[in-house]
């Protein structure tokens, strides 16, 4: 059975590495979502959610980072190896549906799980 929690260790909290993901990452992005991703310097992946104020109040910022924090927890097994990614919340996420944010968040990861197979 797979580990479904999400703990410190599962996120990226320090500036420096949010830095080092954005200059050094590949990145992918779509409608809702732009989303760095490098090889990891931890044992584990880890994910950082980035949702600025443009985006929205505190409510709508606070739901954008609970949903993909719930995607990324329940789907990190899809991506293979070690993998440090920073997610940027869109403008345009505030105002779109869970649901569609989910698909948003399912298409971006899977872009990047081709990449990954391909190399």
């Amino acid at each position: 059975m797979r580990e479904f929690s999400f703990s410190k260790a599962d996120r990226i909290r320090k500036r420096s590495d949010f830095i080092r993901i954005g200059k050094t990452g590949i990145k992918r992005q779509n409608k809702n979502f732009i989303l760095y991703y490098s090889k990891g310097l931890t044992e584990k992946s880890r994910i950082g959610i980035t949702v600025t104020k443009r985006v929205g109040n505190a409510a709508k910022r606070n739901r954008i980072k609970r949903i993909s924090r719930e995607y990324y927890r329940l789907n990190r097994h899809k991506i293979n190896g070690i993998w440090d990614m920073s997610i940027i919340a869109k403008r345009e996420s505030a105002q779109t549906t869970s649901n569609e944010l989910f698909q948003s968040l399912e298409n971006i990861f899977s872009r990047i799980a081709n990449h990954l197979e391909t190399e």
